[in-house]
């Protein structure tokens, strides 16, 4: 895509006029919806937000010139971004609007600016909201979500496969208790009104057992919060006696919860078995593929997706747009794992949860595919696209963020012919 760029002397950002772009992959979605690039080629993009107003904000997984979020603009009303700019502070995922302010995280702080008018990018002090989580080299994302009461609610995931006592070692018991679940393994709440807060002196750890849940999303219509599990790795390799090739691309699932505070979700001591419809002890705690977790300790899963889909992003839809029974249900985005290689990858779609007083009303269903483009690809690095971000317009579109391509889609319904 061809820029015309511009600088902003004022703000010492870069601000460029966008051309049109031809869709890079042809996406199959239900009849009566069409996805548009809304924006293309900005790197690795992660999770996105947009303002009342109709801008759009986009977090990147590492910063530009020590800027990590971009922003976006449709100026002429044409469907296409045509002005970007990029502002912020380091790269990192979450990102959330709440009252006049414009939340996004680093991968160890979250912060926050004001919003400048009708400008598209805030004109106030870069805020810290939230510091002292730990630095690590995996799951490392702080993804966000916030209350209508102004609870900000943060990702920490756990640094680790299974808490073994050997990282991915064949055979490795794993530690009971799990020290990582002090700082990791579950999602911490704060208060998005304060400033300066510590993780471990301010943040109350509001619930625990989760390997990883980037895909996290407070549902206003039941007044909870939501997320989606990344299930564990690599059962046949670490534990061959009990597990084979096969097995480990279908197992475990990748689970979505209601997450009620307090609530133990089960990780490293267990994990779902999405063939079984059952809750096993993990083979580091005694367990060899066929023995149960206790009845009614740990939360089943509302819907158990397929293994190693990777779930990145939920939304709830509460959008008029879309045809009612849509409305109300999740849309989960799922970017794809390494774990199913040397077998053919699955996963890179939206799936959609129909949904009503806050659980699940009908099965799941693929609602937009094609990202990835060839079908056979073996390895995540072959994929064209990987959705990872997903966010509600104020005119009620979809919009989808992609790490491989740097792309936006804008996906909207119509009745016209």
């Amino acid at each position: 895509m061809d820029f015309l760029k511009k600088a902003c002397l004022s703000a010492g950002l870069l601000v460029v006029a966008q051309a049109h772009a031809a869709d890079p992959v042809e996406l199959e979605l239900p009849p009566g919806f069409e996805a548009t690039v809304f924006a293309s080629g900005l790197g690795r993009a992660r999770h996105l937000v947009v303002r009342g107003n109709g801008d759009v904000y986009v977090t990147m997984r590492r910063s530009k010139d020590g800027k990590g979020v971009i922003g976006l603009r449709d100026n002429d009303g044409d469907g296409v971004a045509d002005l970007q700019a990029a502002f912020g502070h380091a790269g990192g995922t979450g990102v959330a609007i709440y009252r006049d302010y414009l939340f996004f995280s680093s991968d160890d702080t979250v912060y926050r600016m004001k919003f400048a008018d009708d400008e598209l990018v805030p004109g106030g002090d870069l805020e810290v909201v939230v510091s002292g989580f730990p630095r690590q080299s995996s799951h490392a994302a702080k993804s966000l979500a916030i209350g209508a009461d102004g609870s900000l609610f943060v990702n920490s995931g756990a640094p680790s496969n299974a808490c073994q006592k050997r990282a991915r070692s064949a055979g490795s018991k794993g530690q009971n208790p799990c020290p990582q679940l002090f700082r990791g393994g579950g999602i911490w709440r704060f208060s998005a009104d304060r400033l300066d807060q510590d993780q471990v002196a301010d943040g109350q750890r509001y619930v625990t057992g989760i390997r990883n849940s980037v895909a996290l999303a407070f549902n206003d219509a039941a007044g909870e919060l939501y997320f989606v599990m990344h299930g564990r790795d690599q059962l046949d390799s670490l534990w061959p006696r009990f597990f084979s090739a096969d097995q480990r691309e279908e197992l475990p699932a990748e689970e979505f919860h209601l997450a009620l505070e307090g609530s133990d979700f089960g990780w490293p001591y267990t994990y779902y078995d999405g063939l079984k419809n059952r809750r096993m002890i993990g083979p580091e705690y005694g367990g060899n593929g066929k023995k149960t977790a206790p009845d009614g300790k740990y939360p089943d899963p509302l819907v158990a997706f397929p293994a190693h889909w990777a779930p990145n992003a939920l939304v709830f839809y509460a959008g008029t747009q879309f045809p009612a029974e849509y409305r109300g249900g999740a849309f989960v985005a799922f970017h794809g794992s390494w774990n199913r290689a040397p077998g053919v990858q699955r996963g890179y779609q939206l799936a959609f949860v129909p949904m009503k007083d806050g659980k699940p009303s009908a099965d799941w269903r693929t609602f937009a595919d094609g990202f990835m483009g060839d079908r056979a690809i073996r390895n995540p690095a072959q994929a064209k696209h990987r959705p990872v971000g997903l966010a509600v317009g104020p005119d009620g579109s979809l919009y989808v963020s992609d790490s491989t391509g740097g792309t936006v889609w804008k996906i909207s319904y119509s009745t016209a012919d």
